[in-house]
């Protein structure tokens, strides 16, 4: 064999080698987990659910090659606690953060009440079992360096919006990388330059590159599509005049002066709403390209869902877009259109595509679901949640007794899922024992006929969950416990 025989002879073999060593290593790791959050987006806000002014072809395409969660709910109807109820485990009737409070932060120390150290997060029991955890997009769960910072709360790496306020601007001053703030000189003097969700995607894709060979768990809590409805030109200009009439949202206060924090004017407030979605398609598209590319989606979970139902600020216009599809309320309620959520769950060679399931289920069920995919033994009394991967295996599901919510904001709110019955209580801040009403969701999903009174049985068992359900907390109180 001549030399220049021998030499390609032994690239080949290495290559070959290194081939096989990558695709050992893939094979022994336990599954890689990626968590895609999007910021609320509606149920009814995505093809396959059913949206018809606008496509989502990369979400359509996750989810038909996935398992469709019909019934799956978020943590809460608003940001933070949400994210609380999913990074523990654990409802909003016990979960530590319940509310979007900032007690006293401003913008100098920006962020909101911080996740205590004792708390346990998904993110650090990974760790512990050593998956390479990251975070990228808005936080909300602790000010930077707090407690509550995703590095002190299991995460390796971070690269966002530290707090959700500052987030409502899509052209910030700065972004957050681990415990180091990242100026972004091009945005300063309410310039628009560097559209901070492309920086995010950008660094998520780099985690999953740097380690494509080892196990880990990417969050990825996108904040497209929360108001303010802002995109780059020409994003925009791909759906100018395509869903007319427009809705002009204005600033009440100096409405042409650009302000940190707050919702900035838009003129095009739908088509900017339909770009900003289109923006979270392509990215969820190149994630999945992404792992395939690299060999690694038939050991690699994505999971797509929404923190809660359709908002209201900023221009947003979710009855013109039938956000909510056939669900009632937005944002803020815990009627079924503020907490169910759209749900696909990607795992090629696992799950079979285009299967739609009726399992009842939370964000607080995704901590065990995720220790059970690593191969973690659960020795947490405190979860609230079930796993649900038999579901995704097609073997015998465990269910929920029924699911429990809890808001503080605007009069105080409970609600409870159990099997078909949905009991919610609203203004229960001033009156704890204020009636309840009842919805059967078997024939009734909009919740539009109260039968409370028909059922006074289940009525009595709604209240009873709610009594045993709510831990009094010492920040986020009813307005009936802070007079006692």
């Amino acid at each position: 064999m001549n030399n220049l025989l021998k030499t390609l002879f032994i690239s080949l073999t290495l290559v070959a080698c290194s081939q096989s060593n990558q695709s050992e290593i893939k094979k022994n790791n336990p599954p890689n987990i990626i968590y895609i959050l999007a910021d609320d987006l509606g149920y009814g806000d995505i093809g396959i659910l059913g949206q018809k002014k606008f496509e989502t072809p990369n979400l359509d395409r996750l989810a038909k090659g996935g398992m469709i969660f019909t019934q799956h709910y978020s943590g809460s109807t608003v940001c933070a606690p949400s994210r609380s109820a999913l990074m523990t485990g654990q409802h909003t009737g016990h979960t530590f953060i319940r509310g979007n409070s900032e007690m006293g932060y401003t913008l100098e120390n920006e962020g909101q009440y911080p996740l205590l150290d004792k708390e346990i997060t998904i993110a650090e029991v990974l760790k512990g079992a050593g998956y390479k955890t990251g975070a990228f997009g808005k936080w909300g769960l602790g000010f930077p360096g707090s407690e509550g910072d995703p590095i002190n709360q299991g995460f390796n790496e971070f690269y966002g919006y530290n707090c959700q306020r500052v987030a409502h601007n899509y052209y910030p001053t700065h972004l957050w990388s681990n415990f180091e703030k990242i100026s972004l000189e091009q945005n300063l003097g309410g310039k628009k330059e560097t559209y901070a969700p492309f920086l995010i995607h950008e660094k998520a894709l780099q985690f999953i590159e740097k380690n494509k060979t080892n196990p880990f768990f990417m969050f990825y809590p996108s904040l497209i599509p929360h108001a303010e409805l802002v995109v780059p030109d020409k994003y925009l200009e791909k759906y100018r005049n395509d869903f007319l009439p427009e809705k002009k949202y204005i600033k009440k206060n100096s409405p042409n002066k650009y302000t940190v924090g707050g919702y900035n004017s838009q003129d095009e407030s739908h088509a900017a709403f339909v770009a900003m979605v289109s923006i979270l398609d392509q990215q969820v598209g190149e994630i999945i390209d992404k792992v395939n590319e690299l060999g690694i989606a038939e050991n690699t979970i994505i999971i797509f869902s929404s923190d809660n139902g359709p908002h209201l600020e900023g221009g947003a216009d979710p009855d013109y877009f039938n956000s909510n599809g056939k669900f009632k309320g937005y944002k803020r309620d815990l009627y079924e259109g503020g907490i169910r959520v759209p749900t696909f769950v990607y795992w090629p060679e696992t799950i079979n595509g285009g299967q739609y399931s009726k399992h009842i289920s939370a964000f607080w069920d995704f901590f065990p679901t995720a220790m059970e995919i690593a191969g973690i033994k659960n020795d947490y009394k405190h979860l609230d949640g079930i796993s649900f991967l038999p579901e995704l295996k097609g073997e015998n599901q465990k269910k929920h007794k029924y699911l429990y919510w809890e808001f503080q904001e605007r009069g105080g709110k409970q609600a409870v899922r159990l099997n078909e019955w949905k009991g919610l209580k609203i203004n229960m801040s001033i009156d704890p024992n204020s009636p309840i009403e009842l919805y059967n969701l078997s024939d009734d999903i909009g919740e539009k006929n109260n039968v409370a009174k028909n059922f006074p049985n289940i009525v009595n068992k709604m209240r009873e969950i709610m009594d045993n359900e709510h831990l009094e907390s010492e920040i986020f109180k009813f307005e009936f416990e802070k007079k006692k």
